[in-house]
């Protein structure tokens, strides 16, 4: 009874010392007030809500006094001018997807996804443990910014097509809204990309300006309606089998921060990394069931189509490497990486999921 009592009081004590120390951590650090521009509407609110995981989770850390006001795209720039505000210190920080920046330089996909590359594990694998992380803080130095994983949807989908696709001669001169890596592959297929901002999607399909889209998942998906103009939705979303949006932060203020304030950004950073693809994990199966019900008409590409589309992609990295000494960097060992996480996950994850997803209880 004695021992229990005392570690009891202990324990007590030692909880008393962590109260009074976090406060007293926090009324030595500065009071901050920044600026995040993200790429995405609020209604988009799991991939917007990652940002807004950080903010709080940045003010809980470090008792308030570093504060993050998140800012929907188009209020302060538009989504696809996020780099550039950091970049010049319109903001101190944003979140976006770094592929929207490719007319830069094509490098900045990897920093997203490379079509038939890294899926979400893998991804994150090759970024925090691979090695990724440095080759990438090196490519935005250049661009005066520090970047953080910052979410990941998993797998997307293939999109939504108002006719079906049966084979590779299917696409040619289909007019489809996709941007980056994946549009410049669909235009070797014979498709003619289109960029469009995410408003501007559903009425271009439902004229018919456009004859296809791709945007996300399920989830995301279904809120803005494309299945009551194109039925056809198809899978997989071979141009990003797992794309990361992340945190940039400009150089310039993030040397400016306490070491305390740096930790806790990074510690956000990665538990909004987390949450957002667990709650897509969580959210797309559902929202695949309601679409299924409302008659949707799930496909998967036809073989033809992937085969073809992966020779382009590849054929399109060894273009790049050869004349852009950034790219080439990345690309070699991002190759490296890629041969032996598919090699493994090839083999133990692979073959577990086909038995269970083939002979399901």
């Amino acid at each position: 009874m004695q021992r229990r009592s005392f570690l009891k009081k202990a324990g007590a004590l030692g909880l008393a010392g962590a109260t009074v120390a976090a406060p007293a951590l926090a009324a030595d650090g500065p009071t901050l007030r920044w600026r995040m521009a993200s790429s995405f509407p609020k209604s988009l609110d799991t991939i917007y809500g990652a940002a807004e995981t950080l903010a709080r989770r940045v003010s809980e850390l470090t008792g308030g006094k570093f504060q993050i006001r998140v800012f929907p795209g188009g209020e302060i720039v538009p989504g696809t001018q996020v780099l550039d505000a950091v970049q010049n210190g319109t903001v101190e920080c944003g979140h976006t997807c770094s592929y929207y920046y490719v007319g830069k330089n094509k490098a900045f996909a990897f920093d997203t996804s490379m079509p038939f590359g890294l899926t979400a594990r893998q991804q994150n694998a090759w970024i925090y443990q691979g090695g990724g992380m440095k080759l990438l803080r090196d490519l935005f130095a250049g661009y005066n910014i520090v970047n953080f994983p910052g979410g990941n949807t998993g797998t997307q989908m293939g999109g939504w097509f108002r006719r079906e696709v049966k084979n590779l001669a299917d696409l040619k001169g289909l007019k489809m809204r996709i941007p980056g890596l994946g549009g410049e592959i669909m235009s070797r297929l014979g498709v003619v990309p289109q960029t469009l901002a995410g408003g501007d999607i559903y009425p271009a399909l439902e004229k018919g300006t456009i004859d296809a889209t791709e945007w996300v998942g399920p989830y995301d998906d279904e809120k803005l309606g494309f299945y009551k103009v194109a039925k056809h939705y198809y899978y997989p979303g071979f141009w990003e089998p797992g794309p990361t949006v992340s945190f940039y932060v400009s150089a310039k203020e993030w040397a400016k921060l306490p070491p305390a304030y740096k930790a806790a950004f990074e510690v956000a950073a990665a538990e909004a990394n987390a949450i957002m693809l667990a709650q897509y994990d969580a959210r797309n199966p559902q929202a695949l069931v309601s679409l299924l019900q409302k008659g949707v008409k799930l496909h998967r590409y036809p073989t033809d189509v992937l085969q073809a589309a992966q020779k382009v992609a590849f054929e399109l990295y060894e273009e790049e490497s050869s004349k852009n000494p950034a790219f080439k960097k990345i690309y070699t060992e991002w190759k490296k990486f890629r041969t032996l996480a598919h090699g493994w996950s090839g083999l133990a994850e692979s073959a577990m999921e086909t038995f269970m997803y083939t002979n399901r209880k």
